[in-house]
């Protein structure tokens, strides 16, 4: 039976996301000596600035690249069925619209089980959200298993009519050897962040995009130095949201070379995110959030709206502070009180890196995806036994 071949399928472009991290972590945190991972990424020949497959072979995973000219290039099909079939592929676990609808295929082809993780349905195209997700959620009636990250991708599953017997719940994790906190560095990032003794820095990690509303942060440190607070902001990631964003900050008085930094991608995030008096993640909506599970670890404070998978993460008052989304004074408040209350601020830090370190770790997370596929695999032999005896 052993080792199970995994085929952890993706399309992706740029530095990726989330989702991108999980997969890869997970490949080289697995039990190597009963699964064989594969990842592979469907990478279009035409995003110069795709680096997914840097990161994953610097983890030293198993990494197949497919390059497609387009993004309805048919020559990754034969592609896609040699590599399967080359590899013996037991089960191809598919990871967004795109790969749900390619597993599916190929199982259909080659006989491996299929299996979809649903990281969100949050659309930035007018495309996205009327053709590609509506034709998603209805291929996951064809999945044996489903998996959701999040209470309310679970609820949607449930809503579009899947048995609760079928879908799996896997919130993400984090490796917390990896994000430690070290005095020494936080003192440094500081410096790196440009903040002078006694000014706060509120920071934020992600896709430079609409639905992070990063828009409302600066908003809510515009009102924070209106009431004499000294603060700055630190917002790391790429996106389309740069212009509008740079343009806002310095409307409210964040000049970006001055008390607004948007550095771009970094690599180093895990050393900056040290330097943060408080990590504000305030999204419109979200999956299940790497970089909140990050803030955790590194024992960053915590401010968050109440949105997708958040709350499956953090409990208000006990791991962080939840605010509604889009309430500006509600997120400014919250942000203060993590910034002036410090010994409640405290008892909240530690309890979410103990949270990190226990249920919330990558190696709960990764022991749990394996028995899926011990499950999906022997429910195929079971039956393959079956069929032999009628």
């Amino acid at each position: 039976m052993f080792p199970i071949r995994v085929l952890e399928l993706r399309s992706a472009c740029g530095a990726g996301g989330g989702p991108d991290k999980t997969i890869i972590a997970g490949a080289a945190g697995s039990d190597r000596g009963r699964y064989a991972i594969t990842v592979c990424y469907l990478q279009d020949r035409r995003d110069d600035r795709f680096t997914v497959a840097d990161r994953a072979r610097a983890a030293g995973v198993d990494y197949v690249p497919i390059e497609e000219r387009h993004s309805f290039d048919p020559a990754i099909w034969p592609a896609l069925v040699r590599l399967v079939r080359q590899r013996r592929i037991d089960v191809i676990h598919a990871h967004d619209y795109k790969t749900d609808l390619l597993a599916l295929a190929l199982a259909r082809r080659t006989g491996s089980i299929p299996l979809a993780t649903v990281h969100n349905w949050c659309g930035r195209s007018l495309r996205e959200r009327l053709l590609y997700y509506p034709a998603d959620k209805r291929l996951m009636r064809f999945f044996p298993v489903v998996i959701a990250v999040s209470t309310p991708i679970r609820a949607e599953l449930e809503r579009l009519g899947l048995a609760a017997s079928r879908i799996r719940m896997l919130v993400n994790g984090v490796d917390v050897s990896a994000f430690r906190r070290n005095p020494q560095t936080a003192v440094e990032a500081r410096v790196t962040l440009g903040a002078s003794p006694g000014e706060a820095v509120i920071g934020a990690v992600g896709r430079l995009e609409r639905e992070k509303r990063f828009d409302l942060l600066i908003e809510a440190a515009a009102a924070l130095r209106e009431r004499g607070r000294a603060v700055r902001v630190a917002i790391i990631g790429e996106g389309s949201e740069r212009t509008r964003l740079e343009a806002l900050a310095a409307e409210r008085g964040f000049g970006i070379a001055d008390r607004c930094m948007l550095p771009g991608h970094r690599v180093d995030v895990a050393r900056i995110c040290q330097g943060f008096d408080v990590f504000v993640q305030s999204s419109d909506d979200e999956g299940t959030s790497n970089a909140l599970l990050e803030a955790m670890a590194l024992e960053v404070p915590i401010v968050a709206t109440r949105v997708g998978g958040t709350a499956d993460l953090v409990t208000d008052g006990v791991h962080g502070q939840l605010v509604a989304p889009r309430d500006v004074a509600a997120l400014a408040n919250a942000i203060e009180r993590t910034i002036i209350e410090r010994e409640a601020t405290t008892i909240r830090v530690r309890n979410a890196r103990a949270r990190v370190e226990g249920p919330l770790s990558f190696e709960t997370r990764n022991r749990t995806l394996e028995r899926i596929y011990d499950e999906l695999v022997s429910q195929r032999a079971a039956a393959a036994s079956h069929l032999a005896f009628v």
